[in-house]
């Protein structure tokens, strides 16, 4: 029996990984993400990233047998919550912190979703791996923002208007870009607040 049976495939596959420093793998992680929203997600290759950061394509191919895997581990290792921490004591100022939050992201998130739809209707793995990244994250602390307004004695707990908040705050994000040509940047998102979604919920 060889070393690499006997540890066993998960102790090999921490081995190979092993190779790579942290630092490394987040300039392997950023350099795809950057070229997907630069030049869509068809034409990303994993020997155009292994030559803008100046690596041998096996390298990537070690740690990543395919492009949809690398590019799910890309997208699971650039996980943050932009809403995470607002909480100003007033339902309506966390919307309003939360609008402008979302200008401040929007154009590279809204670029990498934009050039990631098709492949992730093909793919699995890589829309789970999105969701995990970009919008799970985001629903939760939004919902969190509503629940505490709920708690306040803001908003009543059966009101209509809660349950569709992520998809009002999300659609603008996603959809702006293709009714005017531009991103929904922090000034527009907190327009876009006051005059539907604090009124939809009966907010000033």
């Amino acid at each position: 029996m060889t070393s690499q049976a006997a540890e066993g495939p998960e102790s090999v596959a921490a081995s190979r990984r092993s190779k790579i420093t942290p630092e490394r793998e987040r300039e392997f992680f950023d350099a795809v993400l950057e070229q997907i929203r630069a030049c869509g997600y068809d034409s990303v290759t994993m020997e155009g990233v292994a030559a803008s950061t100046r690596c041998s394509k096996s390298t990537l191919y070690r740690q990543w047998r395919n492009k949809p895997q690398f590019v799910a581990a890309a997208l699971r290792a650039n996980r943050r919550v932009r809403f995470a921490g607002i909480d100003n004591g007033s339902l309506a100022e966390d919307l309003r912190q939360a609008a402008r939050a979302a200008g401040d992201w929007s154009g590279k998130d809204t670029r990498l979703l934009q050039a990631l739809g098709h492949a992730i209707t093909e793919d699995k793995e890589l829309a789970h791996a999105l969701r995990e990244a970009l919008v799970d994250p985001e629903i939760a602390a939004l919902q969190q923002i509503l629940r505490r307004g709920v708690e306040r004695g803001e908003i009543a707990a059966d009101n209509p208007a809660v349950e569709y908040i992520p998809a009002m705050m999300f659609g603008v994000l996603r959809v702006r870009p293709f009714l005017t040509g531009e991103y929904a940047d922090a000034e527009y998102l907190v327009r876009f607040v006051e005059a539907a979604v604090l009124p939809a919920l009966g907010l000033t």
